[in-house]
C-alpha cells in the first residue's frame, strides 16, 4: 500500500504512542485525523504535527460514545474526501490488586478499549470498504496473556483481539485488511498518566521500572514505525518485543504452566484490600518515592514522556470520565492514555 496522499484516522492520538504513530503516518505522505477527549492537549498535539504545512485535522472525541465517534468520521471524510486507514489506539491504565477495583473500573476499561475499537470501526467501514483500506487495532501483550493486577485492562484487550481476529477474517474477502498489533511493554511514558490503586507508589514502581528497561520494553518509535510497515504489507498480525513473542508462545503451548507462573509473580506484588479503590495518577505517586536510584531506573520513561507529550496532562480520574459521558456531543475529560 503507497501511503503518500492517504487519509489515516488515529484514535487517542494526543500523546503516547498514538502521536508517534501520526507523526509516522505524515513523516510518510499521509494526510491525518486525529482525536483524543481533552481538546486542549489535542490541539498541542495538532499545533506540532501540523507545524511543517501538514494536513492534520483534530477532532475531540470520547471513543466510547458513539454520536461523538459518527460525528468524528463524518468530520474526517468531510475534510478530506475519503478514508483509506483507521488506527484504533487510544487506551486506559489501571493498576492494582482486583479487591481495590471496582465495577467501574472495568466499565471504563471496556468503554475506552473495546466499545473504543468496536465504535470507530463500524462508523468507518462503509468508507473503508469503498477504498479497500486498513484498519489497525493496538491491542496489547495483555489481549494474550492476563497479567495479574491488570484486571481491567486484561480483559478489555481480550476482548479487542477477538473482535480484531474476528474482523479479519470476514473482511478478508472484501479486500479490507486489518491488522491486529499485539505490543509487549512499550517506552511511550504512558505509566505517568495510568491510575494506580492500594499502594500506589509500590504499584507505580515496578510497572514503571519494567516499562522502562531496554530489552523488556521497546522505544516507540520504533514501534511506530514497525506498526505502519506492517500495516503497508497487509499483515494480520504483529507481536513486539521478544518478551512478549516468548509469552504469547509458552502460553499456547503450557497455558496451565504460564497462569501457575503468574500466580507466582502475583505473590511477590503489593497487596491491598477493598478499603484502598482510589486511584492515583501515576505522576503523583512518583512524587511520594524519594529514592534516587529509583528516578534513575526510570530515566527512559520520564524522556519517552518529554518527547511523547505525556506532560502536562489533566489529574482526572476515570470517574470524572465516567460521569462526563452524561452529557452527550460533548468532549470532556482527560486525554486519551496510549496503551503499553
Amino acid at each position: 500500500m503507497e501511503l503518500t496522499g492517504q487519509v489515516a484516522l488515529v484514535t487517542g492520538a494526543s500523546r503516547g504512542l498514538g502521536l508517534a504513530l501520526a507523526r509516522e503516518l505524515l513523516r510518510r505522505g499521509c494526510r491525518v485525523a486525529v482525536c483524543a477527549r481533552d481538546p486542549e492537549e489535542l490541539e498541542r498535539a495538532r499545533v506540532e504535527l501540523a507545524r511543517d504545512g501538514a494536513d492534520v485535522l483534530a477532532v475531540p472525541c470520547d471513543v466510547s460514545n458513539r454520536d461523538q465517534v459518527e460525528e468524528l468520521v463524518a468530520r474526517t471524510v468531510d475534510q478530506f474526501g475519503s478514508l483509506d486507514v483507521l488506527i484504533t489506539n487510544a487506551g486506559v491504565i489501571q493498576v492494582g490488586p482486583l479487591p481495590t477495583m471496582r465495577v467501574e473500573d472495568f466499565e471504563d476499561a471496556m468503554g475506552v478499549m473495546f466499545w473504543g475499537v468496536v465504535l470507530p470501526t463500524l462508523a468507518a467501514l462503509p468508507h473503508l470498504r469503498e477504498t479497500r483500506g486498513r484498519i489497525v487495532t493496538i491491542t496489547s501483550i495483555g489481549g494474550k496473556v492476563a497479567a495479574p493486577h491488570l484486571l481491567p485492562y486484561d480483559a478489555a484487550k481480550f476482548a479487542a483481539v477477538g473482535f480484531s481476529e474476528g474482523l479479519a477474517a470476514e473482511l478478508a474477502r472484501e479486500g479490507v485488511r486489518v491488522t491486529t498489533v499485539v505490543p509487549g511493554l512499550m517506552r511511550t511514558g504512558s505509566p505517568l498518566n495510568a491510575f494506580f490503586k492500594g499502594q500506589e507508589a509500590r504499584e507505580f514502581s515496578w510497572f514503571t521500572v519494567a516499562d522502562s528497561v531496554p530489552g523488556l520494553s521497546m522505544d516507540a518509535e520504533r514501534a511506530a514505525r514497525r506498526i505502519v510497515t506492517a500495516m503497508q504489507r497487509g499483515r494480520t498480525e504483529v507481536l513486539l518485543t521478544a518478551p512478549a513473542k516468548l509469552a504469547v508462545r509458552v502460553h499456547g503451548l503450557m497455558p496451565a504452566t504460564t497462569v501457575r507462573t503468574l500466580g507466582l509473580v502475583n505473590r511477590l506484588l503489593p497487596r491491598a484490600d477493598a478499603a484502598d479503590q482510589h486511584a492515583v495518577r501515576g505522576e503523583a505517586a512518583a512524587t511520594a518515592i524519594g529514592s534516587p536510584l529509583f528516578h534513575r531506573l526510570i530515566a527512559t520513561t520520564r524522556r519517552a514522556a518529554e518527547r511523547l507529550r505525556q506532560r502536562p496532562g489533566p489529574v482526572a480520574s476515570p470517574a470524572a470520565v465516567r460521569s462526563a459521558r452524561s452529557a452527550p456531543g460533548e468532549a470532556t475529560g482527560p486525554g486519551d492514555v496510549s496503551s503499553s
